[in-house]
């Protein structure tokens, strides 16, 4: 399976922003993106140029696709799929990328980044209605319940320690968690708008559009 081996803390210098992608790291001073809040390279401090509009959509192309974990071709395959849905194609692609299986996990606080949901995920630690999932990137709808394997034997001291900092995340609107049983809900289709505005999800429709 193909994956992205590039050092995360440059992909966050690279886009100029904190993606997110180390969990706690992101949030402490040891941050790459603080540390040295400039491009990666030789010439990363060398004054930059004024970016044209390919490489504007490209950029923020680049951005949500590293964000949510997803491959060229994937995310590719992604906006194909958002074009041929019913409604607006920005909300289809925000719905898209919100109701996959990993960044559920996510989002109701089971992992510390999105890299680590996924891994929780393929090694089985997480049940979609109950049957055991293993596909990072299932689409979970309204309804679905997701929890964490709790089966004899296996040591739930890993999301012990996460449920640890549940108090300080805010879980979104469509998602219900259940603290005590280490499970979550969804409730109703992801808030898209705010969402779209904030990842400029034009632009990279604009992009793929060439």
């Amino acid at each position: 399976m193909a994956r992205n081996l590039e050092p995360r803390c440059k992909q966050c210098r690279r886009a100029g922003e904190k993606l997110l992608l180390k969990g706690d790291r992101c949030a402490s001073v040891k941050c790459g993106a603080v540390r040295r809040n400039y491009p990666p390279g030789q010439h990363g401090q060398a004054r930059k140029s004024r970016p044209t509009e390919y490489g504007t959509q490209l950029r923020q192309k680049q951005k949500v696709r590293k964000i949510y974990g997803l491959m060229e071709r994937d995310f590719r395959h992604l906006i194909e799929r958002a074009n041929v849905l019913p409604g607006d194609v920005n909300q289809n692609i925000i719905s898209l990328l919100e109701r996959r299986l990993d960044n559920v996990v996510y989002r109701l606080g089971f992992a510390t980044s999105r890299n680590q949901a996924r891994q929780f995920v393929r090694h089985g630690h997480i049940r979609v209605n109950g049957r055991k999932c293993t596909v990072p990137s299932q689409l979970v709808s309204p309804n679905h319940e997701v929890a964490i394997e709790r089966t004899n034997g296996t040591s739930a001291t890993p999301f012990e320690e996460i449920s640890k900092r549940w108090k300080q995340q805010k879980t979104p609107t469509w998602l219900v968690r259940s603290d005590s049983d280490f499970a979550g809900k969804v409730t109703s289709n992801p808030e898209t708008d705010q969402l779209s505005q904030a990842y400029r999800i034009p632009l990279i429709v604009e992009f793929y559009s060439r």
